[in-house]
């Protein structure tokens, strides 16, 4: 939590963290190009975001790709917003969590980049965080709205999230499964209506020491999923809950 105020305190890193905001997966020369700063003096503000968590890195061909990490800024809020969210004042901080988080409009189809990227650490073993990811006893818990999942997770197979009334709000293909280490599938939003379009999600499973560190990326992410970022990170932290304390997150 230190590291992340830490981070926080400094201007040029909001900066940076903005410029990410309005555009995901940005290569330093990119970010370079936004300050009046050398390139070693943005690389060095990097490390620092890089080390609170804040941000993300994710290396394609000879390039590598930045990205806005917001598990941590959520983990900020559940401890010290969350409880102080009648309070006049807060709406502020809110607004700003709101807006870090807030949607990419420049994201592009057939990049060979994910277009957003959010990475968590959980006190818990691997093998439970894929059986959190694949089982309904789970996800109907830290989905909002219920959602059970069902299906075959293996490659070749297939999945549905479903409602209590057995509507399906997302489904897709395996299109690779390594248990417990990743899960590759399509992306077909049900809320979308019947036109809906494909994209891809994956998830990343690895142990560190006492730690699992999921890793969800989204690839050809459509601009009209406005709120699929958001609804992430509201997963992400919900999940993370429930598997170190029994009980999931209220989003309201």
């Amino acid at each position: 939590m230190d590291a992340i105020f830490k981070a926080l305190g400094d201007e040029t890193r909001r900066q940076l963290l903005d410029r990410l905001r309005l555009k995901d997966g940005q290569t330093l020369t990119e970010l370079e190009g936004a300050l009046n700063m050398t390139r070693f003096g943005v690389m060095k503000h990097l490390r620092v975001l890089e080390a609170a968590g804040l941000m993300i890195t994710r290396r394609s061909g000879r390039f590598k790709y930045h990205y806005l990490n917001a598990a941590p800024l959520q983990s900020v809020v559940d401890r010290w917003i969350e409880p102080l969210t009648q309070q006049i004042l807060t709406r502020a901080v809110l607004d700003l969590k709101a807006e870090l988080e807030g949607t990419d409009p420049m994201a592009k189809k057939a990049d060979p980049k994910p277009d957003f990227v959010l990475q968590t650490y959980i006190r818990t073993t691997p093998e439970k965080v894929w059986e959190a990811l694949t089982s309904s006893e789970f996800t109907k818990h830290y989905y909002s709205m219920g959602l059970a999942v069902r299906g075959d997770f293996k490659a070749g197979g297939t999945y549905q999230y479903l409602t209590g009334d057995d509507k399906v709000m997302l489904s897709g293909k395996i299109l690779a499964a390594d248990r417990p280490r990743l899960l590759d599938m399509t992306f077909v939003p049900g809320w979308s209506g019947p036109n809906a379009k494909a994209s891809r999600n994956v998830y990343e499973i690895e142990a560190v020491g006492s730690l699992t560190k999921l890793t969800i990326m989204h690839y050809d992410l459509p601009k009209e999923f406005v709120g699929v970022k958001e609804g992430w990170s509201k997963i992400a932290a919900s999940l993370k809950s429930l598997l170190e304390t029994g009980e999931a997150l209220s989003f309201g």
